[in-house]
């Protein structure tokens, strides 16, 4: 038996996300729909291993390709949730993006709904995955405005880091940018990124975030 050839392959939904078609997520209710053929038949499994090397996959009668791959740089705007869609009804990053004509869009990384600045977006998975790969430890910039001026001891203890709920959260690098009568901006690198890292950080060192622009 050829165990390296069926190790290769991936469960229906999967392969529909890891083409860039759509998320894993909305692979499933396709495929739940009865929306998905494979080799003419239609398929309701969405764990269904197939090799889309050499299946035919058709959404709605229609092939399923790869679409044109995409990478987009946006400029995130504060009060925005990086997500396709809110339970709340909340504005998301996709509203940015409604006029500009592009194929399925996923988040690379995300920033909260309080934070601004970069935010990547692709329907390339494999260069995705590259990007947030822990492995990686792929350098994040960013301009923090904090509620107090720090001294040399507090920009130490962010380099040293805290543990916060199980978690060691640290930065590699903090420097000063400039202050005023009683708040601070710092530029902070980090090299992982855990879930609300810096404001998780900060306030376990005491002080508030005002802004945050990665």
């Amino acid at each position: 038996m050829n165990t390296r050839k069926h190790s290769t392959l991936n469960g229906l939904a999967r392969t529909l996300s890891k083409l860039g078609l759509c998320s894993r997520t909305q692979a499933q209710a396709l495929i739940h729909a009865g929306a998905v053929q494979v080799n003419g038949r239609t398929v309701k499994d969405p764990e269904l291993r197939v090799d889309p090397a050499r299946a035919q996959i058709t959404i709605n009668g229609e092939p399923a390709r790869a679409p044109v791959r995409a990478y987009v740089a946006l400029n995130k705007p504060r009060g925005l949730i990086t997500t396709r869609a809110d339970e709340k009804g909340r504005a998301t990053v996709f509203e940015c993006l409604a006029d500009a004509g592009l194929s399925y869009l996923a988040p690379v990384g995300r920033l909260d709904q309080a934070s601004e600045g970069l935010l990547l977006l692709s329907n390339d998975s494999a260069w995705s995955a590259a990007i947030t790969e822990p492995a990686t430890h792929l350098d994040k910039i960013y301009h923090v405005q904090i509620g107090l001026l720090p001294d040399a001891e507090f920009l130490a203890r962010l380099r040293r880091g805290m543990p916060v709920d199980g978690d060691l959260l640290r930065v590699k690098s903090a420097r000063e940018l400039r202050r005023g009568g009683r708040n601070a901006w710092l530029e902070i690198t980090l090299d992982e990124g855990k879930n609300r890292h810096l404001r998780r950080l900060f306030n376990a060192c005491g002080c508030s975030v005002l802004r945050l622009i990665r």
